[in-house]
């Protein structure tokens, strides 16, 4: 470029700068590239800060030092992050934070814990173990089984769905029924409460008076 047009002024180089490099597509870079690095105990605080702070400016030069700060410890993990607003005011310079994590990684364990990253597990495979007797099953093959069913013994349904009868565990034999009374043993029934007195029967007062009488002999 400096071939083509030779020797200007920087207005003009500033403006064909801004020309280039202030598109949205290029900013969304940055702000990308600025998010994603983010700060672990194994980077140099002083080469960390100093790439950060380069693309702030380049995303935005007008940006004051308040809000550079606070996008710059929000890159930092929490416990870190906090450690960091204790010790540094909001308008410090890029110095002294970068001189605050340097001491911070030195002196304590703070944010020592990215380091560790945790393995992932790998996925056992379950082999089949040959004896001489018999073979032993892996708990896949265990798995593998078809319940049963309780009612008829196949492994093709559910004892709810088997076509077959249920089975009655706790079946009860019928009790016979009492018999119940004939319509002449019912007839007879009715007929000794409706029937009439003959001349036969003796009132019962008419003998307590006849027993009295014979007990207490008449005053002359």
């Amino acid at each position: 470029m400096k071939e083509i047009h030779g020797r200007r002024n920087w207005p003009w180089w500033k403006s064909q700068i801004i020309q280039k490099y202030s598109n949205g597509t290029w900013i969304w870079q940055k702000t990308m590239s600025f998010d994603s690095d983010k700060y672990s105990v194994d980077k140099d605080p002083y080469e960390w800060c100093l790439r950060k702070s380069k693309r702030l400016k380049a995303i935005d030069p007008q940006m004051n030092i308040q809000m550079k700060n606070n996008k710059l410890l929000t890159q930092l993990p929490g416990e870190l992050e906090r450690a960091v607003k204790c010790r540094c005011n909001q308008n410090c310079t890029l110095d002294e934070i970068s001189n605050t994590l340097q001491n911070i990684r030195k002196r304590t364990n703070i944010g020592k814990f990215s380091l560790y990253k945790i393995s992932s597990f790998k996925e056992k495979q379950l082999l089949k173990v040959e004896f001489e007797d018999k073979p032993r099953e892996t708990v896949a093959e265990v798995a593998k089984k078809k319940n049963t069913c309780h009612n008829c013994g196949s492994t093709d349904h559910y004892a709810n769905n088997c076509p077959k009868a249920e089975k009655k565990i706790y079946a009860i034999d019928k009790v016979p029924e009492e018999e119940s009374p004939t319509e002449d043993s019912a007839s007879d029934f009715m007929g000794d409460a409706i029937r009439e007195p003959s001349d036969d029967d003796q009132d019962p007062s008419e003998e307590f008076l006849v027993e009295y009488q014979e007990e207490t002999p008449l005053e002359i």
